[in-house]
C-alpha cells in the first residue's frame, strides 16, 4: 500500500535527492524554464509553486523558509521582487509542464517546466563556418 508516500525517490539517496532539486529549483528560477524527465519535473513542479507562494507572502518567515530550498541569493531575490508580484493575482497552478519526445539515448520521456507568463526564449542565430567567414 502506498499510505504516506509523499515523493517519488526517483532512485537516489535523501540528500541526493534534495540537492538535485535544490539545484533544479535555482536553475528554474534563474532561467523561467528547464528541460528534464518528466518525473523530475512532476516533483520540482510542486516544489516550485510552494516556493512562488512564499515569494507572494513576502514576509521575513517566508524568505527564510524559501532559503531552505533555494541556496542562492540573487535567485533567492528574483522570487520574492519579481515572481511574488507577478503571480499575486494568481491562486496557484503557477507553472506549465509540456510534455516532450522521448530522450533519444534511454528513451526517458521528457518534459518542459516553465513559469506561467514566461517570455519567450530567445531565437538561436546559427554560427556560420570557419570557411564562410575567411570568404
Amino acid at each position: 500500500m502506498r499510505h504516506l508516500d509523499d515523493h517519488r525517490k526517483l532512485g537516489r539517496t535523501t540528500p541526493h535527492r534534495k540537492a538535485l532539486f535544490r539545484n533544479m529549483m535555482v536553475a528554474l528560477i534563474q532561467h523561467g524554464r528547464i528541460k528534464t524527465t518528466l518525473p523530475k519535473a512532476k516533483e520540482l513542479k510542486r516544489l516550485a509553486d510552494r516556493i512562488v507562494t512564499l515569494g507572494k507572502k513576502g514576509t521575513v518567515a517566508a524568505r527564510r523558509r524559501a532559503r531552505l530550498y533555494i541556496h542562492d541569493r540573487a535567485a533567492l531575490t528574483k522570487v520574492f521582487s519579481e515572481l511574488g508580484p507577478r503571480f499575486s493575482a494568481r491562486n496557484g497552478g503557477y507553472t506549465r509542464l509540456l510534455k516532450l519526445d522521448l530522450r533519444a539515448g534511454d528513451l526517458a520521456p521528457m518534459a518542459l517546466l516553465e513559469y506561467l507568463d514566461n517570455p519567450p526564449p530567445a531565437p538561436r542565430v546559427k554560427a556560420q563556418n570557419k570557411k564562410a567567414k575567411a570568404k
